[in-house]
């Protein structure tokens, strides 16, 4: 099977399942709140819901190591995103929606780490790296179909019930469309000259507190954009022109990455984590214009960050990518975890994300730095092995 057909596939399968099954709470929280089925405080609950089943779906996705179980939780996962969606056309009220959004958490975890795994694989064996790391865009353009899907049904004046039921057609169609060309898992292989057991522990280790920050960091406006538009512009509907932005910028940034020419991983990863954490303080502006710095500057490297971790994670460890890649996604998950239940707290006590926003941005700069005196590290640590 032609590479570029796995890898296309595989982007479509993260479109789906991030894009639909992950992240089409935001487009529809407006609504949902409009409709009287949950307010501000319990929708960040709902959504730490969902970030909770993403942290159990990657954890368990990490001790996936036969081939037969890889294949169960892809597909198992893929169809868990359509089901799950279609069950939410007729949910109502709090409890159903946090169920719901806990499923398609551990549903969209599964298939990311999976692809993540099995997509690298391909772009590795057949020498097209730079197209394996555009398989990235796909939670982007999800986010971008999801965007425009809400437009349309607000214009046409649907509700939140109807509009998850276009989701989910979407969702089966780019199922079947793509199921019959995704990769297929194979036993794990060494790669030559890698000694088992040789994994730079250390460095994954702040690696992976770096992916969790990051999620503190992102979870904020990546969840509460479209109500923060939803607020300022008074329901108009030019207030869901940005979260279809945000997956644009998002596809985009991806792209700008992988064509790069020069430079280290570590760097262009601080350089997104940095640009992040002045989208976050760019929320906090307010007005119209903050709302658009914020989703050039989050939604630009948010998937290039995604990319830039995963590609720093088999430089420190390449004969475990699929095992790093489920330990980053479940820290990842537990950063994102703790950003809506911030965010709880946030409205409780203030009446507003201002204090969970800064924290926020706090937190990626922070990232950033971890990054930079990490790498000085490792390096140091080179150096002095030449030397001994």
């Amino acid at each position: 099977m032609s590479p570029f057909v796995q890898l296309l596939a595989s982007a479509v399968a993260l479109m789906m399942a991030m894009g639909i099954g992950r992240f089409a709470l935001t487009p529809q929280l407006p609504q949902l709140i409009a409709e009287g089925q949950f307010d501000l405080t319990a929708a960040g609950l709902v959504a730490a819901a969902n970030y909770l089943g993403y942290f159990l779906g990657a954890a368990d996705a990490m001790f996936a190591r036969k081939p037969a179980q890889v294949r169960l939780r892809l597909q198992g996962g893929l169809w868990l995103c359509v089901v799950l969606t279609l069950a939410s056309w007729a949910a109502q009220g709090f409890w159903s929606h946090l169920l719901l959004r806990f499923g398609t958490g551990v549903a969209s975890a599964w298939v990311l780490v999976m692809i993540t795994s099995l997509s690298q694989q391909v772009a590795n064996a057949h020498n097209r790296q730079r197209l394996g790391a555009l398989v990235f865009a796909g939670p982007g353009l999800g986010i971008a179909l999801t965007g425009l899907l809400a437009l349309g049904a607000h214009l046409l004046g649907l509700g939140s019930a109807a509009l998850w039921l276009v989701y989910a057609v979407a969702a089966l169609v780019m199922l079947l469309a793509v199921r019959p060309w995704l990769p297929r898992a194979m036993e794990p292989a060494l790669p030559a000259n890698v000694v088992p057991g040789a994994t730079r522990r250390v460095g994954i280790g702040r690696l992976a507190l770096v992916y969790a920050l990051y999620g503190v960091g992102y979870i904020l406006p990546a969840t509460f954009l479209s109500q923060m538009a939803n607020h300022q512009f008074q329901g108009n509907w030019m207030a869901d022109l940005f979260w279809p932005g945000f997956g644009v910028a998002a596809a985009l940034g991806v792209v700008l990455v992988s064509l790069r020419r020069g430079g280290r991983t570590s760097a262009w990863l601080t350089a997104t984590l940095w640009l992040q954490g002045l989208g976050v303080l760019a929320c906090l502006m307010g007005g119209g214009l903050g709302l658009a710095l914020g989703v050039v500057l989050c939604g630009t490297p948010f998937l290039a960050c995604m990319q830039l971790v995963m590609q720093r994670s088999r430089e420190l460890a390449p004969h475990a990518t699929q095992r790093n890649a489920g330990l980053l996604t479940a820290c990842f998950a537990l950063g994102q975890l703790s950003g809506p239940l911030l965010a709880a707290l946030s409205n409780h006590y203030s009446g507003s994300l201002q204090p969970a926003l800064m924290l926020a941005a706090a937190g990626l700069g922070l990232a950033g730095v971890l990054v930079l005196t990490g790498t000085r590290t490792s390096q140091s640590c080179r150096i002095t092995g030449r030397v001994a």
